[in-house]
């Protein structure tokens, strides 16, 4: 899986790089320091995922992201940040991430985001999710009726363009509406929105 690291810090930059090398299956194929420059690498490298920071000089990684996922739907980028404010988290998943992860996550997790979001999975950090949640106050447990329909394809084994064929939506959608409904569930992937899901009765059980 092809990856770009984007971050304005080079030591950052090199670490991340040296982390995800060290997990065998992933490739850094190149680094940018700005969103800017994101967006042209896109172009040239065409990655899978791009790992993009939030606060960056030139292009702030949410526009980098808007950019990037219009122009090149196909790839996905996941958000790693320092920062975990609503108005960071709400601009980053409006942009289309796929996910959103904070500097402090494991190795082992941040790899396995990345290997998440390069099959186009959503992927959210707990206490962003938790955010999310209390951000939308005491009636935030309510899914919608199209977030129900998206985790009962989810539960079916649909993929995520599955589900935007299904339903004539876009992916990018299909990842809004999941990380919408994690938030309102507190979870933080798609394995475990269903089982809550299941478990409070919003979703038929397996037959």
């Amino acid at each position: 899986m092809r990856v770009l690291v984007v971050d304005d810090h080079p030591v950052v930059r090199g670490g991340l790089e040296g982390l995800l090398a060290a997990a065998g299956d992933l490739q850094v194929v190149g680094s940018a320091e700005d969103g800017a420059q994101a967006v042209a690498a896109v172009e040239r490298l065409r990655p899978d995922v791009v790992l993009m920071d939030l606060r960056m000089p030139v292009l702030d990684g949410a526009s980098a992201t808007g950019r990037i996922r219009r122009e090149h739907p196909e790839v996905h980028v996941l958000v790693l940040t320092t920062y975990e404010t609503d108005a960071d988290i709400v601009r980053a998943v409006e942009a289309g991430a796929t996910g959103y992860l904070l500097k402090d996550t494991p190795l082992a997790q941040l790899a396995d985001a990345v290997r998440a979001a390069a099959r186009g999975e959503t992927v959210l950090a707990a206490p962003v999710a938790a955010r999310l949640q209390a951000r939308r106050g005491q009636g935030g447990d309510a899914l919608t009726p199209r977030e129900l329909q998206v985790l009962a394809a989810v539960a079916r084994g649909a993929t995520n363009a599955e589900v935007g064929r299904e339903l004539f939506i876009g992916e990018a959608t299909v990842k809004t509406h999941l990380l919408r409904a994690f938030a309102k569930l507190g979870v933080d992937d798609r394995t475990h929105a269903v089982t809550v899901a299941m478990e409070r009765g919003l979703l038929p059980p397996p037959s």
